[in-house]
């Protein structure tokens, strides 16, 4: 059987989701990042997202075990058991691990690998505060490494790009 379950750990600005959208376009495999997932079904309105709402409009964090019921539901759709998937940043406490196990066999599902990205601090913060993304598509840029054509503006459908609140230096070094 060829490994198709992977989990991404580390810091915010590590590479995770690069290397999760690098991957998942060569094995067509799922890029489940929970932040994204708690947004789409907050968004759907869905029974699980209407109660992650709550908790993250009054600046809570979503209780464990609701983050891990949407995540079984993801993890239960027919595409995503079939063909795998990286989970971008989860788990992230050991309670939540516990949790990603119980699902994971209650599918009958396992965990194929685990990479830990390791980056020095002083790049972590460079990357996380050049990053600017796209308000239109799901386009991600950093003004070191990786700049648009002309700044402000997507290559890729002429969105004007931003930088999120949390990628403030103070935030950043907070969020490390």
């Amino acid at each position: 059987m060829a490994m198709k379950n992977f989990v991404f750990l580390g810091a915010p600005g590590a590479g995770k989701g690069t290397m999760a959208d690098l991957l998942c376009e060569k094995c067509h495999c799922a890029h489940i990042s929970t932040g994204d997932l708690l947004r789409a079904e907050v968004k759907a309105g869905t029974a699980l997202g209407l109660q992650a709402k709550g908790f993250m409009d009054s600046g809570k964090l979503v209780p464990d075990e609701l983050v891990a019921n949407m995540l079984a539901g993801t993890l239960g759709k027919p595409e995503v058991a079939q063909k795998g998937f990286i989970l971008d940043g989860y788990p992230r406490t050991v309670n939540q691990a516990h949790l990603l196990d119980k699902a994971l066999a209650g599918l009958g599902q396992e965990l194929d690998v685990v990479v830990l990205f390791e980056v020095p601090r002083d790049l972590l913060l460079s990357r996380l505060t050049a990053r600017r993304l796209c308000r239109k598509c799901p386009a991600i840029y950093n003004v070191l490494f990786n700049r648009p054509k002309r700044e402000g503006v997507c290559d890729s459908c002429g969105g004007e790009l931003y930088q999120r609140s949390d990628d403030t230096l103070d935030t950043a070094e907070n969020r490390l």
